[in-house]
């Protein structure tokens, strides 16, 4: 669950939820296209980049994913094999 993991506070109204602003940050992601192309559903493209960029500079990203690995790994559901390519 990723809810605990996430910062208390949030950019935009209540109305659009920390959910779909996620989801809106993904999607973005994940396409590649330009944060005006976002789809409404999400909520404003301004909201929705404004907490993407908030999150980058507080550094809000590195330490959730950090965290997540954490969790993962506690649980046996990742492999760290190192492997070095001779070519």
């Amino acid at each position: 669950m990723l809810e605990p993991l996430l910062p208390v506070t949030v950019l935009g109204r209540p109305s659009w939820g920390r959910r779909k602003l996620i989801d809106g940050i993904r999607w973005r992601v994940r396409t590649g296209a330009p944060w005006r192309d976002l789809p409404l559903q999400y909520g404003p493209w301004q909201t929705v980049y404004g907490l993407f960029r908030r999150w980058q500079r507080d550094g809000i990203w590195p330490g959730l994913l950090t965290r997540l690995q954490a969790r993962a790994d506690v649980a046996g559901l990742i492999t760290w094999e190192v492997n070095a390519d001779s070519t």
